[in-house]
C-alpha cells in the first residue's frame, strides 16, 4: 500500500521535538524500521515524522566510572552489540542488540525505537478489528495464538517483539522521557505499565513526550549475566521465549522472560532469592522452573512455550549458582 504524505521534520534540539511531536498526527522517528511497516499496513498516518536521530547526545553511548551507562535514544542497535565497553560491562544487553533481526536492521534500528516498537501479531498488523486495532476483543484469544502471550493482565494477548527490553529489564534499566513538563524517569514496567489494556499503544508516553535516554545503573555492571533467545527458525526471527538472567556483584538475582507478555515480565522476587541463595539440586531446580510459571494462561496453540520458559529457567538457574 503506497504511503500517504507526511512531512520531515529533523528536530533540531529537545524543545524543538517536544514542541513538533505535540501535534496529534505528529510521530517521533527514530531508525524507522518498525514504523515504515506501520504505515504501509495503515496503522499509524502521520502528518510529520519528528526525526531525533540529530538531538543533541542521542547517538552517544557514555559508560560512567561509578559502572552505569546513559545510552541515548537514536543509539543503534549494531553499534551496542559492537560496544566493547557495553559487552565487557553488561555483555545481556550486547547480546540482546546482536539478536535483533538481520544487520540491516541492527543498522538502522535505535534502541529508543526498539523499545516503543508495536506488537507483530497478525491480527493486528493485519488490519482486522482486534482489541489494538479498534475492536473489543483479542482475535487471538480463540483462534491463531502460536505466538502469544502466556501472562496477561487485559484483554491483548500480543506479546512484546523486543530482544533487548529484556536484557534491559534484567538489568534494572530505566528510562529518561522528555515532554512538555521536562526530563523524568520511569521504571521499565511503569512505562509499559497497563499495555495489555490500552487499545491505543502499549506505553505510558504523554503526549509531546519521547525517550531520551536509556539509563543503567551502577549495580547492572558487572556480575554473570548473559541473553538467550529461542526462535523457530535459527536466525533472523522474532523469540518464541526469551530469557535474560543477571547475577550482580552484590550476590542479588534478577530474571525476566521475553516472549510471554506485552510487558517485561520479572519472575517473582522469591524465586529470584531462592536462585541467590545457590546450592539448588536438580529437583529443586526443576521445581523452582514448574513455580515460576503457575500463572501462565496458554492459549490452545501455545502452551508449548510453558515448556521453553521453563527450559530457559533451569539453564539460568544453573548458570548463575555460586557454587
Amino acid at each position: 500500500m503506497p504511503l500517504q504524505p507526511f512531512i520531515y521534520h529533523p528536530a533540531s534540539d529537545s524543545a524543538d521535538a517536544v514542541h513538533a511531536l505535540r501535534a496529534r498526527t505528529a510521530i517521533a522517528l527514530g531508525g524507522g524500521t518498525d514504523l515504515l511497516g506501520a504505515m504501509k499496513e495503515s496503522l499509524v498516518h502521520p502528518e510529520t515524522l519528528v526525526d531525533l536521530r540529530r538531538l543533541p547526545g542521542a547517538r552517544d553511548i557514555a559508560l560512567h566510572d561509578d559502572g552505569s551507562a546513559r545510552i541515548g535514544c537514536a543509539a543503534r542497535l549494531a553499534d551496542l552489540a559492537a560496544d566493547a565497553g557495553i559487552a565487557t560491562r553488561y555483555p545481556a544487553l550486547a547480546q540482546a542488540a546482536a539478536a535483533v533481526g538481520t544487520p540491516q536492521l541492527r543498522t538502522m534500528g535505535t534502541i529508543g525505537g526498539n523499545l516503543a516498537q508495536r506488537p507483530r501479531c497478525w491480527y493486528f498488523r493485519g488490519g482486522l478489528p482486534c482489541f489494538k486495532n479498534g475492536g473489543t476483543d483479542c482475535l487471538a484469544e480463540k483462534g491463531e495464538n502460536h505466538y502469544h502471550a502466556l501472562f496477561t493482565g487485559g484483554t491483548c494477548h500480543a506479546v512484546h517483539p523486543s530482544d533487548p527490553l529484556v536484557a534491559l529489564t534484567a538489568l534494572e534499566a530505566t528510562v529518561e522521557l522528555t515532554g512538555t513538563s521536562g526530563v523524568r524517569t520511569l521504571t521499565l514496567s511503569a512505562l509499559f505499565d497497563g499495555a495489555s489494556q490500552r487499545a491505543t499503544g502499549e506505553t505510558t508516553l504523554a503526549a509531546g513526550e519521547f525517550i531520551s535516554a536509556v539509563l543503567l545503573p551502577a549495580t547492572a555492571a558487572g556480575g554473570e549475566q548473559y541473553y538467550e533467545k529461542l526462535m523457530q527458525r535459527g536466525a533472523w526471527d522474532f523469540a518464541t521465549v526469551s530469557l535474560a538472567a543477571h547475577r550482580r556483584a552484590d550476590g542479588a538475582v534478577r530474571i525476566a522472560l521475553g516472549g510471554v507478555s506485552l510487558t517485561p515480565y520479572r519472575v517473582t522476587s522469591s524465586i529470584e532469592e531462592d536462585v541467590a541463595t545457590g546450592g539448588l539440586d536438580d529437583d529443586s531446580i526443576d521445581a523452582l522452573a514448574e513455580r515460576a510459571m503457575y500463572d501462565a494462561k496458554p492459549l490452545e496453540h501455545n502452551g508449548y512455550k510453558v515448556w521453553q520458559a521453563q527450559a530457559l529457567l533451569r539453564r539460568a538457574m544453573r548458570r548463575l549458582d555460586p557454587r
